[in-house]
């Protein structure tokens, strides 16, 4: 048994140093952009249109990734591009979890009316197709960085929901949760201190998975251009703008699409990773 919870621990760390590192990486990125980025993202050069990158004949000294159809640095524009996906992530996955938990923890706990109105609402929410659901919300809402974030937290608290009060469920048919009744503590106590805590390593994964989903509502929207403005740099834009010159500069799609299947990633596995570390039974 203590081989196997090593090995778990092991794989979880070495999950942690992997996806935090490259997570870790992009974030200082794009908080030092306005230093490390050797262009001006929305710069254009017609002179300097699809150039190659350094590893690629006929590639110029001062554009590693190359440029785009418009002389764009495609480095520059994937470190501003990174900025806007981890805004988004970061708000609206804390917006998310924050929300979708706590109702959560209530079904979950409390019972009774309460978890039918919640378990009512989550099925007619989970009902409208999320995608389309986005696009609807954009439309109405209208482009820009916050109707993203207020589209994301509409659309994905139902999956905190619906976890967290499985979760909760399962929980509060603990030993430790009938000894606290036993003593004599109120429900809410129970619920926050002695529930809450064992449930938020399932909080935390959920968390970081979301992050990865945002990242990706990002990059759809941006794709379709619903997302902020056309000028911005975003991955979704730089991977729509690159479809069409795919055979001539394939640079300008692949870089973005790697960067954001390995952010993705990396969302993921560092979710998981926190999971089996601080699983209490893990321990």
């Amino acid at each position: 048994m203590r081989d196997g919870r090593g090995t778990v621990k092991r794989k979880a760390g070495l999950r942690l140093w992997l996806s935090g590192g490259w997570l870790a990486i992009v974030a200082l990125l794009t908080l030092l952009a306005g230093w490390i980025s050797p262009h001006d993202p929305l710069a254009q050069d017609l002179f300097a249109a699809r150039l190659p990158p350094f590893w690629v004949d006929g590639a110029e000294p001062g554009f590693l990734l190359g440029t785009d159809s418009l002389g764009r640095d495609v480095l520059s524009r994937i470190i501003y591009g990174g900025r806007i996906a981890l805004t988004v992530a970061v708000i609206a996955g804390l917006a998310t979890a924050v929300i979708g938990s706590v109702l959560g923890l209530i079904a979950g706990y409390y019972r009774g009316w309460a978890d039918a109105v919640i378990s009512r609402l989550v099925d007619i929410w989970m009902a409208f197709p999320p995608v389309l659901f986005a696009i609807l919300l954009i439309a109405v809402l209208g482009t820009g960085l916050w109707s993203i974030v207020i589209a994301i937290i509409v659309i994905d608290w139902t999956r905190f929901c619906r976890v967290v009060r499985a979760e909760a469920m399962n929980q509060s048919q603990m030993d430790y949760v009938s000894s606290a009744v036993v003593a004599g503590h109120v429900r809410a106590a129970i619920l926050w201190r002695e529930i809450g805590p064992n449930v938020l390593p399932t909080i935390v994964a959920l968390l970081t998975l979301e992050m990865g989903i945002a990242v990706i509502v990002e990059a759809i929207l941006s794709f379709v251009n619903l997302s902020i403005s056309t000028d911005a740099p975003t991955w979704g834009g730089m991977i729509a703008e690159g479809r069409i010159s795919i055979h001539q500069a394939w640079w300008v799609l692949v870089c973005p699409l790697i960067v954001l299947f390995l952010t993705v990633l990396a969302f993921s596995q560092f979710g998981e990773g926190l999971k089996d570390r601080f699983d209490p039974v893990l321990r």
